[in-house]
């Protein structure tokens, strides 16, 4: 499953944060219903459908186009404040191709049950440039730049910040700054608008008492 929005889309924002929220519930019926795909035992118990996602911003701010996660990931600490979320991935602290291993270690330690939202810049075609897809797959970290780092997280959203080409270094060199922090505000706004709705979401629950018969 997969959805794109363009950075001038107008209702970005709006359609990103159902699409994320599709993508998540998703994933969850998977979680809770493996079928034969899994030897996960019947009697275990699920993420409740409110919980707050792991939020993942790949990336690092060596380089502009490769800014786009640690960007968004900075933006969503500021705009999350008050909201009960993890963010892993800013400016002050980036994830790069070095901590992927410990992160992903330290996610599964930490974070168990929980679903993880992973955030990268990616190369495409000229035309895509602008993009911002998200998939329900993981995301492959370093995939644009040839390295093999392994999976990340439950579902993924790319913003195509560069044309790919031989050795992308159009991705380190050619990207401007303008456009990665335009896209970061997308994300950062969809995604923390998702995160408040999910908090509100679960304080109304708590507020509704039982019904008794």
């Amino acid at each position: 499953m997969e959805y794109a929005f363009h950075l001038y889309n107008k209702i970005a924002v709006n359609g990103m944060v159902m699409a994320t929220e599709k993508l998540l519930e998703s994933n969850a019926r998977e979680k809770r219903f493996p079928l034969q795909k899994s030897m996960q035992s019947a009697h275990s118990c699920p993420t409740p459908p409110n919980a707050p996602p792991v939020i993942v911003c790949v990336g690092s701010d060596l380089a502009i186009g490769d800014s786009l996660g640690p960007i968004t990931g900075s933006m969503l600490k500021y705009k999350t404040q008050g909201v009960s979320a993890f963010i892993y991935g800013t400016l002050a602290s980036p994830v790069t191709a070095k901590e992927i291993k410990y992160l992903r270690a330290h996610l599964k330690d930490t974070h168990a049950g929980s679903q993880i939202i992973a955030i990268d810049a990616a190369v495409g075609a000229e035309g895509d440039i602008g993009l911002i897809k998200l998939l329900s797959s993981p995301l492959y970290p370093g995939a644009g730049a040839n390295k093999r780092l392994g999976a990340l997280g439950d579902i993924s959203i790319l913003g195509i910040v560069a044309e790919k080409s031989i050795g992308n270094y159009g991705l380190l060199n050619s990207t401007r700054l303008n456009l990665v922090y335009g896209m970061a505000e997308l994300i950062s706004d969809a995604i923390s608008t998702l995160l408040w709705q999910r908090q509100n979401a679960g304080v109304c629950e708590e507020l509704v008492p039982p019904l008794s018969l």
